[in-house]
């Protein structure tokens, strides 16, 4: 082997080295980026009064149907992404929000999404849990309005709360300390003849809803029905079934005003 094959050689090798070092570095620096991301996300106080601590902002996790997802407002914000914003206004810290909405979700899929580990991984860093489900179990597209008597909406609410028992129970298995609030429904067919008839059935599922979360450490149950009860058609969306954004801007007051900072983070 003469001496420039072996001089070539050594200069290859010698290369490969630099680019394995360079790549080894590389690869370190992202896992302690990693490290200190995660690390930051589970640092969250989780309260309705958000304590001081080593992370500088505020994570809000928001899972649910539609109304999470925020159909039927123009901006896409949805009562969420209104609520973030209000709590900008109270807080010097960051607010970051993940919104995990589904569309046409019942608490059957909401059950199996909040078992998947991303879901869970993203409850159990919250500071702050948002949810809204029900109303696709209630009013099934609308097909509800057909079977307006006790035993049908017996029969629906039954499942309904046995899964959301267990919505409830996996929310707190995975995050003992933050905060859930749960958006309760409202009635969009209070201009239909039978408007007596559905409001008391909202009212109802709303009830037991509640029961239920009084059941639990730190899940509140926030009304909405009056919010839509003598203006429903100013606060809905064309399909008349959604919030439109003024709709979705009173609701997100509402939870807003429930959330309140200690001296150390408020502005």
């Amino acid at each position: 082997m003469n001496r420039h094959l072996i001089s070539a050689i050594s200069i290859v090798s010698f290369v490969s080295a630099l680019f394995f070092l360079a790549g080894l570095g590389t690869v370190l620096i992202d896992q302690t980026t990693e490290a200190k991301s995660v690390k930051v996300e589970k640092s969250g106080t989780g309260a309705d009064t958000p304590k001081a601590g080593n992370t500088k902002q505020i994570v809000i996790t928001a899972i649910g149907d539609s109304l999470t997802r925020g159909t039927g407002d123009t901006s896409g914000k949805g009562y969420a992404g209104y609520l973030a914003d209000d709590l900008k206004k109270k807080t010097k810290k960051k607010i970051l929000l993940q919104n995990n909405g589904i569309k046409g979700l019942t608490s059957s899929g909401l059950l199996e999404q909040i078992k998947q580990p991303q879901i869970r991984r993203e409850l159990r860093n919250a500071d702050i849990i948002l949810l809204t489900i029900g109303g696709n179990d209630l009013f099934q597209g609308g097909e509800a309005l057909d079977h307006l008597n006790e035993a049908y909406i017996q029969k629906l609410e039954k499942p309904y709360l046995a899964n959301l028992k267990q919505i409830y129970a996996a929310i707190r298995a995975a995050n003992k300390t933050a905060t859930v609030y749960h958006i309760g429904l409202y009635n969009p067919f209070i201009d239909l003849k039978r408007s007596k008839l559905t409001s008391a059935i909202v009212r109802q599922w709303n009830f037991d809803s509640a029961s239920l979360a009084a059941s639990y450490p730190k899940i509140v149950y926030v009304p909405t029905f009056d919010l839509f009860e003598l203006n429903t058609n100013d606060y809905l969306y064309s399909d008349k079934f959604h919030p439109n954004t003024a709709g979705y801007k009173l609701i997100g007051e509402r939870v807003a005003s429930l959330i309140h900072f200690s001296e150390e983070d408020a502005k």
